[in-house]
């Protein structure tokens, strides 16, 4: 095996475990809040008190969407690109998040939404130049 192949399975084993390590907690989130009443919520994150309940349930279901995207078009090898646009909606969706919880004052939150939008930049970067997952062929 040379040296190119072990860094091309060493990246893509990288990828996969990103990619699942980040459906996992979006996913586990998405669920949280397309589902648990907004009290329940808000006494955890204390932000879905203060938005209206249906942004709060709009939220969680892009969260699930966007957790799937991140492993089911690569794993099916079904138009594996849409890999790559749920981890940059994710990156954008994390910049949003900063934005939102800058003008709240939430600096603790600042850590966590750099930390997954910096592990979804690394899947779009990955999946679509060191590691692309090709699609099925007929």
């Amino acid at each position: 095996m040379t040296q190119k192949n072990k860094t091309s399975k060493a990246m893509n084993i990288s990828l996969w475990v990103a990619q699942i390590i980040l459906a996992v907690a979006f996913g586990m989130a998405g669920v949280s809040k397309s589902f648990s009443p907004i009290p329940e919520l808000a006494a955890q994150l204390v932000w879905p008190g203060d938005i209206p309940e249906f942004l709060v349930r709009i939220i969680g279901i892009s969260e699930l969407a966007a957790a799937v995207g991140l492993v089911l078009p690569a794993l099916l090898r079904f138009k594996p690109k849409l890999t790559v646009w749920a981890a940059i909606g994710f990156v954008l969706v994390m910049v949003l998040a900063l934005i939102f919880h800058i003008a709240r004052g939430e600096m603790f939150a600042i850590p966590i939404n750099l930390g997954f939008g910096l592990v979804a930049a690394f899947i779009a970067w990955g999946r679509t130049k060191k590691a692309p997952i090709q699609p099925k062929t007929k």
